[in-house]
This record gives structure tokens, C-alpha cells and sequence, in this order.
């Protein structure tokens, strides 16, 4: 699977409230022990984010996931932005992914940063 394929499989697995569906998503493009690091959780393995995310549809009912550009990759390592959009269409936050890649193409850890990066005097 080609690295733009898995990083939108992991975006629609965000988007995807049904957990069966989910699941599935995140199967081709996530290791099974693969570690997501955000500023408000860090789990590990695929069970974990799937009821991760489904936290995510909890807490923001109708918002989605939304990559706000291409995906950049080198030698195994990537990136991406992304934007929260609400229900109404109006954007909540956004952010970016650091990515690396397994051996067989698929991800085996997301860091996720949230918001514009800070000022040099912060």
C-alpha cells in the first residue's frame, strides 16, 4: 500500500463512527501494535485507537477529521496537517501528524500536534 493510501485509511478510520468499519479501516493501514501519541492521550495497538476515536465521535457527536494537506515522506517518516471540523462545517481545531512507517508499509506510530506552532518567545 502506497504511503497516501494509508494515511487515508487512517483519516477515514477517524471519520468512521460504526466500529466494525473502523476496525477494518485502520487493519490495512495501522500495525497491530502501533503506537498514537496525542497532547491528551498516548495508546497503543489497534484496539486501543479504535475505542480512542470512538471517544473522539463521544465527545465531538457529527464532527470529522478533514487532511488539510498532501503527505510529505522520507525514509520512512512522514507528516501531514489536518483540520476538526464541527457538524456545522466550522473548523474546531487544527493540527498536524508526524508519522512512521513500518517495514511492511503500514503505520506504526502517529504523534499528533495540535494548533499553530508556537511563537519564538513563548
Amino acid at each position: 500500500m502506497r504511503v497516501n493510501e494509508v494515511v487515508a485509511a487512517y483519516g477515514a478510520a477517524w471519520n468512521e463512527t460504526d466500529e466494525a468499519a473502523r476496525r477494518k479501516l485502520l487493519d490495512h493501514g495501522w500495525a497491530d501494535d502501533a503506537e498514537y501519541c496525542d497532547p491528551t492521550a498516548t495508546v497503543n495497538g489497534r484496539d486501543a485507537l479504535v475505542a480512542h476515536i470512538a471517544g473522539f465521535h463521544q465527545q465531538f457527536p457529527g464532527a470529522r477529521i478533514d487532511q488539510a494537506s498532501g503527505v510529505d515522506e522520507h525514509d520512512g517518516w512522514l507528516r501531514f496537517a489536518w483540520r476538526m471540523v464541527a457538524a456545522d462545517g466550522t473548523t474546531i481545531m487544527e493540527g498536524f501528524d508526524v508519522g512512521e512507517l513500518g517495514t511492511d508499509g503500514r503505520l506504526r506510530r502517529i504523534i499528533g500536534f495540535f494548533g499553530p506552532f508556537p511563537s519564538l518567545d513563548a
